[in-house]
């Protein structure tokens, strides 16, 4: 079992930046394919972003590509997500997820095993 807690969320200016963390409790976080989602008023939790736990892929939903960024640091058990020129619509709350040995790099909620509590992130336009 693993437990996650997002943080670094906050108030920005669109085109600014903000990088999220994600801290994993265990020894096994090297063995969980971890994403990222995020869930706005109103709106369904969405796909963000993934990464691989073992050949390190990583995917992107179209409207992120190009701007956000996700990395591990098994080393420390942490997941991160680098997001640059923030728009209006990233406004939501997100969420990390893991899961535990999945192939490729899952954009459905079904396909993780284990959810963080999410940080809110707002961008004023």
């Amino acid at each position: 079992q693993v437990q996650l807690v997002e943080s670094g969320g906050g108030l920005v200016q669109a085109g600014g930046s903000l990088r999220l963390s994600c801290a994993a409790s265990g020894r096994t976080f090297r063995r969980y394919t971890m994403g990222w989602f995020r869930q706005a008023p109103g709106k369904e939790r969405e796909f963000v972003a993934a990464i691989n736990w073992s050949t390190g892929l990583t995917n992107y939903a179209e409207s992120v590509k190009g701007r956000f960024t996700i990395s591990r640091n098994n080393a420390q058990n942490t997941l991160y997500l680098q997001m640059n020129s923030l728009i209006s619509q990233d406004t939501a709350v997100y969420y990390c997820a893991a899961g535990e040995g999945r192939a490729g790099t899952p954009v459905r909620r079904l396909q993780y095993d284990y959810w963080g509590q999410g940080t809110q992130v707002t961008v004023s336009s």
